[in-house]
């Protein structure tokens, strides 16, 4: 059975990938292994050791705590087990594709299109 500390740690390194367009071939090339071990680690199916991890955040530039973010709001740590969430925002394909395309543009524009998602969202 998965962990979901495990699995929760796999969805980050799959959106760091994805967000800095990284395919797991480049990645897992970049760590010294094979693509099908990135594909068990994003989905929890493997733990990824503290060296193996400390590799893939260098590979991504983040810093090694980038992984555990957000994972205060899913897991008891007290209780040890999962807290039921609603689903994952980022677990969205296009919800993904979105975020890669704002951070694309320039700053300013930037800023225009999200005044103009809230102004959208407040007459919804």
């Amino acid at each position: 059975m998965k962990h979901p500390v495990d699995v929760h740690v796999g969805k980050r390194v799959r959106h760091r990938r994805w967000m800095v367009g990284m395919t797991q071939q480049q990645l897992a090339e970049q760590v010294g292994i094979k693509f099908q071990q990135i594909q068990k680690y994003e989905t929890g199916m493997n733990r990824v050791s503290a060296s193996r991890l400390w590799d893939i955040a260098a590979a991504l530039d983040v810093p090694v705590g980038f992984f555990f973010e957000g994972i205060e709001d899913k897991f008891d740590t007290e209780a040890g087990e999962a807290k039921a969430v609603p689903g994952d925002i980022l677990g969205d394909k296009e919800a993904l594709e979105l975020v890669r395309s704002y951070y694309a543009m320039p700053e300013n524009q930037r800023r225009r299109l999200f005044e103009l998602a809230r102004v959208m969202s407040d007459v919804a």
